[in-house]
């Protein structure tokens, strides 16, 4: 029974360590967000998820929604400014198969439409990273939404 309770307690602890940890990286991503959008004399928009998006055109085609099929075109930085990923042709896949940024962030923009993603850690590849991106890193995406099939 001792046993039991100290293996509770220590989820309970982890657990607390990990939401506290997540919280403060989320407090630190939208001061870096902040920072950017100050220093490049952005008009960002700050969504409910934390994400924040520039519409530089809104598009005058079809919206799109979370699970939409869709085409775009983008690149991808960190904010310093070096690119880690771009498509300038477009790609195409469902919002259901990329980042939570993404899926979320996309469709503010209506067809023929482009602007600025500015993605938290948590909303991009988070504590893990991914091959060329470190861990916890903001990411910002120039976005032009070709297409929604």
């Amino acid at each position: 029974m001792k046993i039991l309770f100290a293996l509770i307690a220590i989820t309970f602890f982890l657990g607390g360590c990990t939401k506290k940890s997540a919280a403060k990286q989320a407090v630190e991503d939208d001061k870096i967000i902040l920072q950017y959008i100050s220093d490049n004399s952005l008009l960002a928009t700050k969504a409910s998820s934390g994400l924040y998006y520039v519409i530089d055109v809104q598009g005058t085609g079809a919206s799109c929604h979370s699970s939409s099929d869709v085409k775009v075109a983008y690149k991808g930085y960190f904010t310093n400014g070096e690119v880690f990923d771009e498509s300038t042709s477009g790609i195409t896949f469902n919002l259901q198969q990329v980042i939570e940024g993404w899926t979320l962030g996309i469709p503010y923009f209506k067809e023929g439409g482009s602007g600025k993603l500015l993605l938290p850690s948590a909303l991009a590849y988070g504590k893990k990273g991914t091959s060329g991106i470190p861990e916890n890193s903001v990411l910002i995406f120039d976005i032009e939404l070709i297409e929604v099939l």
